[in-house]
């Protein structure tokens, strides 16, 4: 399967399994034209920006690399224009996670870094 294939079809999972955690996708794959969230989600009064990350032939150490402070960065900018855009969220706590799609098993890192002042 090509690399986006792969991507979509871990953000499905991601998605799922947030969804059976509990939680609301509100938004997949938020763009703009600094940086993109795969999933958006609430996790009652919390909004959580997910990042996914399916696993590769490389294995989940190469995958804790690939979201690095500037990925981070990017993240946290685009969360902060999703929550100017949308501001019916704007009271609410926000959360980063990341979640790690392997072969055989869902990794949800809750709050997985956080925004540096």
């Amino acid at each position: 399967m090509h690399r986006a294939g792969l991507g979509k079809k871990g953000e499905g999972i991601a998605a799922k399994a947030l969804e059976e955690a509990g939680m609301s996708v509100i938004a997949r794959n938020f763009r703009w034209r600094r940086g993109e969230i795969d999933i958006i989600a609430l996790d009652g009064e919390t909004v959580v920006f997910a990042e996914v990350k399916t696993c590769t032939a490389f294995g989940m150490e190469s995958l804790t690399h690939s979201v690095n402070a500037r990925k981070q960065q990017r993240i946290i900018e685009t969360a902060k224009y999703f929550l100017g855009a949308n501001r019916q969220y704007d009271c609410k706590a926000i959360r980063f996670d990341v979640v790690f799609i392997g072969k055989k098993a869902v990794t949800h890192l809750a709050s997985a870094f956080m925004e540096t002042v």
